[in-house]
């Protein structure tokens, strides 16, 4: 049942990153042709430029969670004992979650919600404010799915339970070595 669920959510963000990036291009692309071709540079391309990086970054950053792409410096951890390394791993999807419910997910809705009662418009686009910051929310709900996830495999992992992140373990220490 949670791996439809998952599937389903890793669709609909990874469809709206498409999306957000196409735009972008899009977006990059007609500035640049009005600029230097037409004499007469748009108008709203820049700041729409501006808020779809703001999307890109955000829901960026959860699918490369969710790939386990995400920057991280595992050498040493990948040098631990197999116990220290999930243990590590325990810490870092604890912390993961505890940033993304507090900063991304609670503080993203609270700031969207006073953006959008103060009614601010952006000044070229003509659009809330608030649309643009809904990224926060979102990508913390995703981010923190994913690291729930990934927490919950390591304390089986920890206990003895699964132990599907050790082949993983095993060929980044054949890399290092």
């Amino acid at each position: 049942m949670w791996a439809k669920i998952k599937k389903g959510l890793d669709l609909v963000l990874e469809t709206g990153l498409w999306l957000a990036m196409l735009s972008e291009v899009l977006t990059v692309i007609w500035q640049v042709f009005t600029r230097f071709v037409l004499r007469d540079p748009s108008s709203w391309t820049e700041e729409l430029a501006i808020f779809l990086l703001i999307w890109i970054g955000l829901l960026g950053s959860a699918v490369a969670l969710n790939r386990n792409a995400h920057l991280g410096i595992d050498i040493l951890v990948n040098r631990f004992p197999r116990k220290w390394g999930h243990l590590a791993a325990v810490f870092a999807n604890a912390c993961i979650i505890l940033f993304s419910l507090s900063v991304l997910f609670y503080g993203g809705i609270k700031l969207v919600a006073v953006i959008l009662m103060n009614n601010q418009i952006s000044p070229a686009l003509g659009i809330r404010q608030g649309y643009v910051y809904l990224a926060l929310p979102i990508s913390g709900f995703f981010i923190t799915i994913y690291a729930v996830e990934f927490l919950v495999v390591e304390l089986k992992a920890l206990f003895g339970k699964e132990e599907p992140v050790e082949e993983r373990r095993k060929e980044l220490k054949v890399m290092l070595d």
